[in-house]
C-alpha cells in the first residue's frame, strides 16, 4: 500500500495546480475585460465630448449677434482642457451689446479700442472727458469705443444691468459673452479683431489701449498721417525684441517648455498700447485657427504676426510709448508721448490738461 501513496499525492498536487492554474486565468480574464470597457467607456466618452457642438442659447436673450467673421477654413486646433497657459479661443463668442455708430453709419480715420472691466465705469468716464473726447484732431475723425465681457460674482446682473443703462446713455460700448477676466484677456483681444474685421473696413488705423494709458492723440496722429507711416502690415507700439520665454514656475507669465518650446517670443508691441492698420485684424484672425493661443495677448498677436511674415515696427522715438515713466512728466517729456502708464484718474486728467493748454521743449 504504501508504494502507492506518493503516485495518489502525485496526482492531487496535480489536480490542484491545474485548478489553480484554471483560476488565475478566469481572474486575468476578469480583470482584462474590465479594463478594456473601462478604455472603451473612456474613448467615446472622448469622442463625444470633442465632437460635440455647443448649442446652448445665449445667456442674455434674443438681440444677440454672433461674431460671425470666418477668416480661415484650417480647423481649429481641439484640446478638452485649455489648462493654465492657454485660452478657449477661438469660439463661437456672440456679440450682446454693440449699438455703437462707430464704423457703421461713420468712417473714423483711426479707432480707439479700450478693453475695460466691465465694473471699471470710472476708467470710462475719466476717458470719455480726457482723451476720448477728441473727436476732430489734424482734420481726421477719431472715435473712442470700449471692448467689455460678460461680468462676474454674485453682483453680475446688477452689473449687466448698470451696463445696458451706461450704454444707452453712449452708445460706445460693445460687449461680448465670453467671461471677462484678467485670463481671458487673449480672447478678448481676439473678439476685438472680429468686430473690426467685420465693421471698420473702410478706416485706416486703430489703436487698442488700456484704460489707465494716457494717450497725446494729436501726437498719435500726426505719426499716423507722416507719409512715411506705412498703411498695411503695420505695428507699432512699444516693441519688446527677444523677450525671453520665462521658465521660473514661481513668477508671473510663467511658460513651460511643452507650452513653448522656444527660448524667446516672437517680437510683439506691448499691451499698455499698440497701433494696427486695418488690414491686419482680417490677416490675424486668418491664421489664428492654426496656433493655439496662450493667455498672454500681446506675446500671441506676436507668434500671429510671425505666422504671417510681418514685423512689428518701432516708433520712431522711443519716448513715444512709455510703459514705467518717472513722473512727474516735464512739458518736454509731454510734448513726446503718444501714450504712456499712468497711477491713477486724477494724475491722467492733469496730464490731459497740461497737453490740452499746449507742451514743447525749450529752445
Amino acid at each position: 500500500m504504501h508504494s502507492y501513496i506518493p503516485e495518489k499525492t502525485s496526482q492531487r498536487e496535480s489536480l490542484f495546480r491545474r485548478s489553480r492554474q484554471r483560476t488565475v486565468l478566469m481572474e486575468n480574464r476578469r480583470r482584462l475585460k474590465k479594463i478594456f470597457i473601462g478604455i472603451l467607456v473612456g474613448v467615446t466618452v472622448t469622442i463625444i465630448y470633442l465632437t460635440a457642438e455647443d448649442k446652448s442659447e445665449p445667456l442674455y436673450g434674443p438681440g444677440y449677434k454672433k461674431n460671425n467673421f470666418t477668416a480661415s477654413q484650417t480647423p481649429e486646433p481641439k484640446w478638452e482642457d485649455p489648462g493654465p497657459y492657454h485660452v478657449a479661443y477661438p469660439r463661437n463668442y456672440r456679440f450682446i451689446m454693440d449699438d455703437t455708430p462707430t464704423c457703421k453709419t461713420t468712417s473714423p480715420f483711426l479707432i480707439l479700442m479700450v478693453p475695460v472691466a466691465p465694473a471699471n465705469v470710472a476708467s470710462r468716464d475719466t476717458i470719455r472727458r480726457t482723451w476720448g473726447s477728441e473727436k476732430l484732431v489734424l482734420g481726421q475723425q477719431i472715435e473712442t469705443v470700449f471692448i467689455v465681457g460678460l461680468p462676474g460674482g454674485k453682483a453680475a446682473k446688477q452689473l449687466q444691468d448698470e451696463l445696458r443703462e451706461e450704454n444707452k446713455q453712449h452708445h460706445d460700448l460693445i460687449q461680448s459673452n465670453f467671461q471677462d477676466s484678467y485670463h481671458n484677456l487673449t480672447i478678448k483681444t481676439m473678439v476685438m479683431l472680429e468686430w473690426l474685421a467685420e465693421h471698420c473696413s473702410k478706416s485706416t488705423f486703430i489703436m487698442k489701449i488700456d484704460s489707465d494709458i494716457l494717450l497725446h492723440v494729436k501726437k498719435l496722429v500726426s505719426l499716423l498721417l507722416d507719409l512715411k507711416t506705412p498703411k498695411e502690415n503695420y505695428m507699432t507700439g512699444l516693441v519688446w525684441w527677444h523677450s525671453p520665454v520665462l521658465r521660473n514656475p514661481f513668477i508671473k507669465f510663467y511658460m513651460p517648455r511643452d507650452v513653448i518650446a522656444e527660448s524667446e517670443y516672437p517680437p510683439y508691441p506691448l499691451g499698455m498700447a499698440y497701433v494696427m492698420s486695418l488690414d491686419l485684424p482680417k490677416k490675424i484672425l486668418s491664421v489664428s485657427p492654426q496656433i493655439k493661443p496662450i493667455y498672454i495677448e500681446d506675446a500671441y498677436l506676436g507668434m500671429c504676426l510671425k505666422r504671417l511674415g510681418i514685423s512689428p515696427t518701432d516708433p520712431p522715438d522711443e519716448s513715444m510709448f512709455q510703459v514705467t515713466p518717472q513722473h512727474p512728466l516735464s512739458s518736454c517729456d509731454l510734448s513726446k508721448v503718444i501714450a504712456m502708464t499712468t497711477t491713477s484718474i486724477s494724475q491722467m486728467q492733469v496730464y490731459w490738461q497740461r497737453i490740452q493748454q499746449g507742451v514743447q521743449c525749450g529752445a
